[in-house]
């Protein structure tokens, strides 16, 4: 065997379907394109038609087999609609991948309970019931299935003027690693990445100078990561044999931010 076929075998996703919820935002996009260039078939889901249209074009660009659903990660229906159109086109959803989040920035005696319901509601709440109804199909495959959910840095770390996001994102690591444990002995493992400082729509205007300045003072490699350097931990994380005795990990990919106490 070359080299190129050990790795292959090793890493690769020919003819596995990846479900990818909020596939049609900035991370979700770039996971899906990093999971099919990997071999998978996607299914790109979130809120916006237009958006998934424009990013089963952009996958289709690059020679990836995709599809799209509609969906609202808070409502157990929708996402069991969603998991019925996959399983009806693709036979078989082997992997699931949750990107669908929101965040608001506010001091704590501002935080709004309404806007902290939101968040939640989309961050916690969705995540597990995507899981929730996912794992009922992936019960029923021969070799179980992959859950890969996006946890954060403030999962392990407090950060100011972020506290719902904060909050549901340590429930999201929670939750993986009771999943792990749960389901665990019928083949499905569940993990989570991470990611450090990766700036985007929802997260640029929380990033003023002193923000940016404690941010670099803390990531020993002094920089924000980017999206692509989020595609190798995921592959590895959702591949079914380079993957396969990991599960309840809390990955960080985060340039060393949460090794660093400053």
């Amino acid at each position: 065997m070359d080299n190129a076929s050990y790795l292959n075998e090793l890493f690769g996703m020919n003819g596995q379907v990846a479900v990818v919820i909020g596939g049609a935002g900035a991370l979700g996009l770039c996971l899906s394109t990093g999971l099919g260039k990997n071999g998978a078939k996607i299914v790109v889901a979130d809120m916006s038609e237009d958006r998934c249209k424009e990013a089963v074009a952009k996958l289709t660009e690059h020679g990836i087999e995709a599809i799209y659903k509609t969906v609202n990660v808070t409502s157990k229906e929708s996402l069991v609609e969603l998991r019925e159109e996959a399983l009806k086109l693709t036979g078989q959803v082997d992997m699931l991948v949750n990107c669908a989040g929101i965040n608001v920035g506010n001091n704590f005696l501002d935080v709004d309970a309404d806007k902290w319901d939101a968040i939640m509601a989309v961050n916690l709440k969705g995540t597990m019931l995507s899981c929730q109804v996912f794992i009922e199909s992936m019960l029923n495959n021969k070799d179980g299935g992959a859950i890969l959910n996006i946890g954060s840095v403030n999962s392990a770390r407090p950060l100011s003027r972020v506290f719902a996001y904060a909050a549901s994102k340590a429930g999201v690591v929670n939750l993986t690693r009771n999943i792990a444990q749960e389901f665990g002995a019928q083949g499905i493992r569940c993990n989570a990445i991470c990611p450090g400082f990766f700036p985007a729509e929802q997260n640029r205007k929380l990033l003023d100078e002193e923000r940016v300045r404690n941010i670099m003072n803390g990531t020993p490699m002094h920089r924000y990561g980017d999206p692509n350097e989020l595609i190798g931990a995921a592959i590895l994380l959702l591949s079914k044999k380079a993957g396969s005795y990991i599960t309840g990990a809390p990955f960080y990919v985060d340039g060393g931010f949460t090794a660093s106490w400053f």
